[in-house]
């Protein structure tokens, strides 16, 4: 192995629950962080004006409706990296690189030729208003201008989750985020852009974060990066990133659906759920850390055919899971009024999202089996089962039964909540049942 990869500990010797607790950690801080620039981009909207707001929150769901097809990429790079960093090729490494960059660049081209077409029909298909499309509208030709630094920034990310760090990402989320409080009003305000000022500081961001990545990999593993289509490469990184692609597009269109059901009891109970939803997203931050962990040490150990690593990560990754359900579902359940109030006086908005965490408690460790067994199979590069199940679970099995529920047979809006979770809950067990069986098979042979 060359010096370069010697950077981080090889994640195919020594113990596994050390990797998972150092890979984890910095990965969840790096969500935390890229959470809370969402928000600040949110809270500047709202300062500029409630239009300004309004444009903003659609713009951002039809950009990454449009650039779900990229955001898979992270997976892809985590992949098909992950072997060759295991056994220390650091010349096969490169050649993914190249590969995963170049891939990212064409990807974003391919967002952007979409978006000229598909943004604004989106946009109002979304129920943006007159005066509230241009705003829209402002925000995304900026960010779709600048779709390659989204693009590279995750192929980066998941390169470097390969090669098991996640500091790097990490570093970069929580300098982009302190950053933004000195971009966002310099363009927005000093420069009079509006919008669009909040769009260019997001944009100036993402790409100096994916030259500060891509910087990390090539000290690391002291090569350049050249873009490159290989063929035969291309057609290995699509298998993975392709399904991991979908699987992004389908639960955006899923709560694109659950929102519209939920509509037909009035928007008050939209901003309920919306707020709750991303409430329960921040509990389940560590989880998705812990998630990141699991792939990259799964990865690694697949590529120097270390199936009982796999297999010991797969075990141990759920039983630190379930710690982390058992100290987050009370705070969950008891504390969600008092973190609904911080967002919100009116008690028919409160009282929604109160009821949507409560119920969704059931799940939140199905959540974790999930998360964990889509983790193993990505690792594996069998990323068709994981797709195949994310359509079932987020888009049609939801959508069937919640219409059926509330437009059909006219069940009160609670009843979406509790087929959320014997969804998930179904899911999480067809999923632990279809990995083990995978873990099995390689070890047999």
């Amino acid at each position: 192995m060359q010096e370069a990869t010697k950077s981080e500990p090889s994640l195919t010797e020594g113990a596994i629950v050390g990797h998972m607790v150092r890979l984890a950690i910095p990965a969840s801080t790096g969500m935390i962080f890229n959470t809370l620039y969402n928000l600040t981009d949110i809270w500047f909207a709202g300062y500029l004006s409630d239009n300004a707001l309004a444009g903003l929150s659609i713009a951002s769901s039809v950009f990454f409706l449009l650039l779900s097809i990229g955001i898979g990429i992270q997976t892809g790079a985590s992949a098909m990296i992950a072997p060759g960093a295991g056994r220390g090729e650091t010349h096969e490494v490169k050649g993914w690189l190249d590969n995963v960059s170049g891939l990212a660049i064409a990807f974003s081209a391919v967002s952007c030729v979409i978006g000229f077409f598909a943004a604004q029909p989106l946009v109002v298909l979304l129920g943006a208003e007159p005066h509230i499309e241009p705003l829209a509208m402002e925000y995304l030709w900026v960010t779709l201008a600048g779709s390659v630094g989204f693009t590279l920034s995750f192929g980066a990310a998941g390169a470097l989750m390969a090669l098991g760090d996640t500091k790097s990402n990490r570093n970069a989320l929580m300098i982009g985020f302190f950053a933004n409080f000195g971009l966002n009003p310099f363009f927005t305000f000093f420069l009079d852009l509006g919008v669009s000022g909040i769009a260019l500081a997001t944009v100036v961001i993402k790409f100096a974060t994916a030259f500060y990545l891509f910087r990390v990999l090539m000290k690391r593993l002291n090569i350049s990066v050249m873009p490159t289509f290989d063929k035969e490469r291309w057609q290995a990184l699509l298998k993975q990133v392709l399904p991991a692609s979908f699987n992004m597009l389908t639960i955006i269109l899923g709560g694109f659906i659950t929102v519209a059901l939920i509509g037909q009891f009035g928007s008050e109970h939209v901003a309920g759920y919306t707020v709750g939803l991303r409430l329960e997203q921040v509990l389940l931050l560590p989880a998705l850390g812990l998630n990141s962990a699991v792939m990259a040490i799964a990865g690694q150990n697949m590529g120097v055919n270390r199936y009982d690593r796999v297999s010991e990560t797969y075990r141990k990754g759920l039983l630190i899971g379930f710690f982390m359900a058992v100290v987050s579902v009370p705070v969950m359940y008891f504390l969600s009024p008092l973190a609904m109030s911080l967002f919100t006086s009116d008690s028919a908005i409160k009282n929604t999202g109160v009821t949507y965490l409560r119920i969704d408690t059931l799940a939140f460790y199905a959540y974790v089996v999930l998360f964990q067994s889509v983790a193993i199979l990505q690792a594996m590069q069998k990323p068709m089962f994981p797709m195949y199940l994310g359509i079932a679970r987020q888009l049609v099995v939801p959508a069937i039964i919640n219409y059926m529920l509330i437009v059909v047979w006219g069940y009160p809006m609670v009843s979406m909540f509790y087929t959320i979770v014997t969804v998930v809950i179904s899911s999480a067990i067809i999923a632990f049942f279809y990995t083990r069986r995978e873990i099995n098979k390689v070890q047999s042979k």
